[in-house]
């Protein structure tokens, strides 16, 4: 499924040139077919003739870290990356970004010897190619606000630094930017409220609903062809309480009701027991009890025709029984319903749910993909790409990883975007927050708190580098500690699932946020960018837990 013909393709969209004006991309007329505005009617998204349209997109974050960037750029061009994406069979990217992003003067972790018409860019400015690349792709584009500022999820839609009208102001923005560029389909307007948001509350400081719909119209008094894309959160108006930005049970009684009809899409986030030990995961009935919670937490909204929905979070790293019973239900349960849906994500540094390739950003996850077959329509001519493609060896970092979302939330999204979801996002990105904290199994004797830790090295380059840590729970651990020796080291820049500091030459990692309190046998993925001469090989770890 993959490489061959990447040569042909990625001619042709050479070929498919197009130039900048006034900070708006304007595609040439040769640029590969995207479907254009669209809008909503009932439980359904429709393109401008009134088809039935699904979107059908995986997450390439990086833009909202303090990277500024797509993470992989370090290793793939643009182009390779959004040519792999189409030819999987996706249909739109959904890009996160941070307004801390957006007023940057200059990115990092590109490499110039690969993409070379990028280092110089602003942040704004590569969000622009970025969107005329995956044009010329056929791609469209999703803008996702993942984070005020590029350091951590927030809970609500602003912060002390980042007002709600800063945030309302830069989406105007973009919306004006982008007036004229149908390759932009949609505006998701917060990733993942969750703590004390609420939906419908009446308090002003908190009521995401409201929110949204002060931030919605905004943006349509710009440009009133995008959709809105509206998360849920996480403490629902019952009591219940699900992942991050994943409840939207009382939209039946508040839905959120714009300035123009008919651009409403609501986006709910969902992820496995990997991200988080969920009570439905250990139900006697799992995984047939999946569709039921879907059902009340935000699917009836598209089996009533209410609205429609985008599953804007979903992912796995598939290895465990429980992740795959998940996901193969899930991709059943979208089939049926025809519903839109994000996967998260494209990038494989996502730490609790690794992406769509492996390490090296060429070789396909072969098996997601083909969990994910019933809904993609892959390209006939692709064909999978060998393992032992060579990779560049200058290789510029990755400062930081969703997640979440579940990162999650995962990021997980932190995203480090989950988000995170980062290499511990990883999520770079942020992980939901737990409704209750995961139980090791029962046992006459309590396994003793303990880790093991492997080091992973991403990339490195003149002025620093980037490592993953691979931990292990081997008893029930509610924090744990790596150490190690890092000669040439000045000081650690980034950090997700743990924080870093540098005393001589050894750095000491705590563990922090999602990857804190691990089951009995649990492993995360968490990492780390260091500013120095020369990075580590193979460091001997230092491992504590209690």
């Amino acid at each position: 499924m993959r490489w061959r013909r990447a040569g042909a393709r990625l001619a042709a969209v050479a070929a498919a040139a197009t130039m900048m004006i006034a900070g708006a991309v304007v595609p040439s007329a040769t640029a590969a077919s995207v479907p254009g505005w669209l809008s909503t009617k009932g439980s359904t998204i429709v393109t401008a003739s009134g088809s039935p349209y699904v979107i059908k997109a995986t997450a390439w974050f990086g833009m909202e870290t303090s990277n500024c960037a797509p993470h992989g750029l370090w290793s793939i061009s643009l182009d390779e990356g959004l040519d792999a994406i189409a030819a999987m069979g996706f249909n739109t990217i959904r890009l996160p970004f941070s307004n801390e992003c957006l007023a940057a003067k200059s990115s990092n972790s590109i490499n110039a010897a690969v993409n070379p018409g990028l280092i110089s860019l602003s942040p704004l400015k590569l969000m622009d190619t970025v969107i005329a690349r995956a044009k010329a792709h056929g791609l469209s584009v999703i803008l996702d606000r993942h984070r005020p500022d590029s350091g951590a999820q927030s809970e609500l839609w602003y912060t002390s630094q980042y007002s709600e009208k800063r945030w309302i102001d830069d989406w105007k923005m973009l919306a004006a930017r982008y007036k004229n560029e149908p390759a932009v389909i949609g505006a998701d307007l917060h990733n993942e409220p969750h703590g004390p948001a609420c939906w419908n509350c009446g308090d002003a400081s908190r009521d995401w609903r409201a929110a949204a719909t002060r931030a919605g119209n905004a943006v349509l008094s710009v440009n009133p062809k995008l959709l809105i894309i509206v998360e849920g959160v996480e403490n629902q108006g019952d009591g219940t309480a699900t992942w991050w930005g994943g409840g939207l049970k009382d939209v039946r009684s508040a839905p959120v009701t714009l300035s123009v009809k008919n651009r409403v899409v609501y986006s709910p986030h969902d992820y496995p027991a990997t991200v988080h030990q969920q009570p439905w995961f250990s139900a006697p009935n799992y995984p047939d009890n999946l569709e039921g919670i879907w059902d009340a937490n935000w699917g009836y909204l598209v089996r009533q025709n209410i609205a429609p929905v985008l599953l804007g979070e979903f992912g796995t790293k598939l290895e465990t029984e429980s992740d795959r019973a998940w996901l193969k239900t899930l991709v059943a349960y979208l089939a049926k319903t025809k519903m839109s849906y994000a996967y998260w994500s494209f990038n494989p540094n996502s730490g609790d749910t690794g992406g769509l390739v492996t390490d090296d950003w060429r070789t396909w996850q072969t098996a997601k993909l083909a969990a994910l077959r019933p809904i993609l329509t892959p390209s006939p001519a692709s064909t999978p790409k060998p393992t032992s493609t060579p990779k560049p060896t200058v290789t510029p970092k990755p400062t930081s990883t969703p997640k979440p979302t579940v990162t999650p939330k995962p990021t997980s999204t932190p995203k480090p975007t989950a988000t995170p979801k980062p290499t511990a996002t990883p999520k770079p990105t942020t992980t939901p927050k737990p409704t209750s904290s995961p139980r090791p199994p029962a046992s006459a004797s309590p396994r003793p708190a303990g880790i093991t830790a492997s080091w992973i090295p991403q990339s490195a380059w003149g002025e620093g580098y980037v490592a993953e840590v691979e931990v292990t729970a081997t008893g029930p651990v509610s924090r744990w500690q790596v150490s190690f020796e890092a000669p040439g080291t000045t000081s650690v820049s980034n950090a997700w699932g743990m924080s870093c500091r540098l005393s001589g030459t050894t750095v000491t990692c705590q563990s922090a946020d999602w990857a804190s309190t691990l089951a009995p046998g649990q492993t995360v993925r968490v990492g780390l960018q260091a500013v120095a001469t020369k990075a580590p090989s193979s460091p001997k770890l230092s491992v504590a837990a209690s």
